[in-house]
This record gives structure tokens, sequence and C-alpha cells, in this order.
């Protein structure tokens, strides 16, 4: 069922390949500001694809699925080429931070693992308003730090997107230990 917002989320997941090499280059600042402005554009179709699908009464179990995916899909590219050296540049997310990077990839797989096992066996676990905020912490972590590579005059901005980050992180182990509470209830 293709309905906008189900095109909207598609087209995050079609975007992500020219984010990621609009990130690729970290030399390259007008790549960088390019990839923030293609960020802010995939967050703004990630606010609209459930807005509209609500406001128009056409969501869609397609699009139950692939939202989420979308999300983790671009934070897991964004976060993977931030971390990543190229051409003897240091990493975005350097050192003891890309634990807190780390710890956001590895919640969104256990997430999505346990949603998985718990929709095998027709448990549903909503979304808290607590997972929102720390979603809504790591987007915005996520593009301070690739604006930060767009305008590398600016070093609070980094430090900033870093303190993000860590925040999202912290976040990330409150949700995920929920998420994981909800779910050792089902298994036996």
């Amino acid at each position: 069922m293709l309905t906008l917002p189900n095109m909207l989320t598609l087209s995050r997941i079609v975007a992500v390949p020219l984010l990621a090499w609009l990130l690729w280059l970290p030399a390259w600042h007008v790549g960088y500001a390019l990839a923030f402005a293609l960020y802010c554009l995939m967050g703004v179709t990630d606010y609209f694809d459930g807005y509209l699908a609500r406001a128009q009464g056409t969501v869609s179990k397609l699009g139950i699925f692939l939202d989420p995916i979308a999300d983790k899909i671009m934070v897991a590219a964004v976060i993977l080429l931030l971390v990543g050296t190229r051409d003897g540049a240091p990493p975005v997310i350097g050192g003891f931070n890309q634990i807190a990077a780390l710890i956001i990839l590895l919640r969104e797989i256990m997430v999505s693992g346990l949603r998985e096992f718990l929709g095998g066996i027709q448990v549903s676990v909503p979304v808290s308003r607590l997972a929102k905020w720390k979603t809504t912490l790591q987007l915005v972590a996520l593009g301070a730090l690739i604006l930060a590579g767009a305008l590398p005059d600016w070093p609070w901005l980094h430090l900033a997107g870093i303190a993000a980050l860590w925040g999202a992180a912290a976040l990330t182990l409150i949700t995920g230990w929920d998420y994981l509470r909800v779910g050792l209830r089902h298994m036996d």
C-alpha cells in the first residue's frame, strides 16, 4: 500500500546511501553541510509520515513495519560513518565516545530482535514517551555532529553533539532495559 506516508518512509531508506556518500569524505565541509541538510529533510519526513498517516487515517501495517526500520538504518549508517576514519582523518566520534555510539547500536539491535520475538507470540510493545525522547535526543546529537563537520571552526558544536550523544546513550540504556524487562515476562 503505497500511500504518501509510506512513500515518505521509503524515501528515507532510499536517501541513506546519498547521506553516507556525503559523509564519506571527512575533509569536505560542503559534503557535511549537504549531509546535514539531507539529514534534516529525512527528519522532517520522519515526522510527517506518522503525522499524515494518523491525520488521514491511513496507518498501515507496511508503515508500522518500515518506519522504525528506516530510523534504525539512518541512525546506524550515520553512527558508522562518524566513528570511522578515512584518509587518516580522526573520527568525528572518537575514543571513549565511541562507547556511547556502541550502546545506541547494540540497543537498537536488541530491541529489534525483541520486537520480532514478541511479534511472533502476538505481544505488542508500544513505544514509550521516554523512548521517543531518546530518539529525539539521538537525532539531535547526530545532527549536531554532522553540522560540526561542516563548521569545524565551531568546536562547541562538536562538544554539544558529544554531550547529547551521551545523553541519548543514557536514555538508550533505560529504555532498552524497559523493553527487555517486558520481553522477559513473555519468555519461558
